[in-house]
């Protein structure tokens, strides 16, 4: 009789640990520190939910550095995403808050992991309805490639180049009660 093909798990690559991911950020700081002389016009905007807790460890990182308080800000993507009324569940909603007005001030959206680009595009939409920023910035925990959409970000903590089939997991300690680890899992 013909075995049934068992499905075969995937293997995990641990790719960084807590340190490396502080390391990483604290990296992201400086750059920002760097590029922006004018940090009090600067609003970091976290996508929810890990881009959220980046946005604070970075803000944190930045006031060591400078002794300076830069704004966060949490933006929600799900009701500009171009696939919500393709999906079969609805996105959850999350309230947006953002310190306003944004004319004359940087926004760095910031997010856990850039992979198609259309994430942050929604996110640049959902600035819009509050405003016209000065100018948008990206920062990026994982930039994975694979860029449907011409969207560069500017700040990248670690590149990891990955096929289309693997997934990156971040998770953060304040988010998923999990040490903070950012793997890669192929199928």
């Amino acid at each position: 009789m013909k075995q049934p093909k068992q499905k075969r798990a995937g293997t995990v690559v641990p790719i960084m640990d807590a340190e490396a991911i502080r390391g990483a950020l604290q990296r992201i700081a400086y750059e920002i520190v760097e590029r922006n002389p004018q940090l009090t016009r600067v609003v970091l905007a976290g996508i929810p939910s890990r881009g959220v807790e980046i946005a604070q460890r970075v803000a944190a990182f930045i006031y060591e550095i400078e002794k300076v308080n830069v704004e966060t800000g949490v933006i929600d993507v799900a009701m500009h995403r171009d696939d919500v009324g393709t999906r079969s569940e609805l996105p959850i909603v999350r309230e947006s808050k953002l310190p306003l007005p944004l004319e004359e001030r940087t926004v760095i959206v910031v997010d856990d992991v850039l992979y198609t680009g259309r994430t942050v595009r929604a996110a640049m939409d959902a600035i819009n309805s509050f405003g016209r920023a000065a100018r948008i910035q990206l920062a990026v925990l994982i930039d994975r490639g694979h860029r449907e959409l011409p969207i560069r970000p500017d700040y990248i903590g670690k590149n990891l180049p990955t096929s289309g089939s693997e997934k990156v997991r971040v998770q953060l300690e304040q988010t998923d009660r999990e040490p903070d680890e950012v793997r890669l899992e192929k199928q």
